[in-house]
């Protein structure tokens, strides 16, 4: 039990590591919370400092939940604590308790007084390390409402529900046999709320017709952001 802790404590801290907030110091000695939207994510990093400095937040984000998720998740040397029916789903299990870890961290990090960003890249990196086919689909439902809509937020919420679909899709209808399929259902379901929630200020302004869009790439070197 005592091993499930410590990563579960470690994918934490990987998470909480404020990508946004170090960039944001080092390429302009500002706190990239006092600007823009005030959020913590590398969309508001690109909007506020330019596309550069908004993919490295980004890579940088997806990367602390693939991390936890591959890396970190191996760290367990004792029996998992709980009954459950494979070692596999034993280990998927392991898996997505430390991307989740890295998730909370990345949205209330330890090192930022417990105010971060979103954590739609730290989940996605979570993703891409325990069902890389499904997060494709999702990062390409993103990337095509965002092409369509012009909304980064709405392309995000999209590619949140599309997850646990293309997951129910391949298992129920096409009959693919999805490894963890049992334990990942559910969790996809979870993960999805969550970035709900974490949204639903993009939701209500979407529902207002108040959300910002995409116009050009020079939106991503605007001072100030509603998102």
């Amino acid at each position: 039990m005592l091993s499930l802790l410590y990563v579960i404590i470690l994918s934490y801290l990987v998470g909480s590591i404020p990508t946004s907030i170090i960039v944001s110091k080092l390429v302009k000695g500002i706190d990239i919370r006092n600007h823009g939207s005030g959020n913590a994510g590398g969309t508001n990093v690109m909007r506020v400092l330019g596309l550069k400095a908004g993919l490295i937040v980004i890579l940088f984000d997806i990367f602390k939940g693939f991390a936890a998720t591959v890396f970190v998740a191996k760290l367990m040397y004792s029996p998992f604590p709980f009954v459950n029916h494979t070692p596999l789903e034993d280990f998927t299990l392991v898996q997505i308790l430390s991307g989740s870890a890295a998730i909370v961290g990345h949205i209330w990090t330890v090192f930022g007084g417990f105010k971060g960003g979103k954590g739609m890249a730290t989940a996605a990196g979570m993703l891409i390390g325990l069902a890389p086919l499904d997060i494709s689909i999702a990062i390409a439902v993103f990337a095509i409402v965002m092409f369509v809509s012009k909304y980064v937020s709405l392309g995000s919420i999209s590619a949140a529900v599309a997850f646990p679909l293309t997951l129910f899709f391949r298992e129920n209808i096409l009959h693919a046999e999805v490894e963890g399929y049992g334990t990942l259902i559910f969790f996809s379901i979870g993960i999805a709320i969550l970035l709900l929630f974490t949204h639903r200020a993009n939701i209500k302004r979407l529902l207002e017709g108040r959300e910002n869009k995409i116009t050009s790439f020079s939106f991503f070197k605007k001072k100030t952001s509603q998102n």
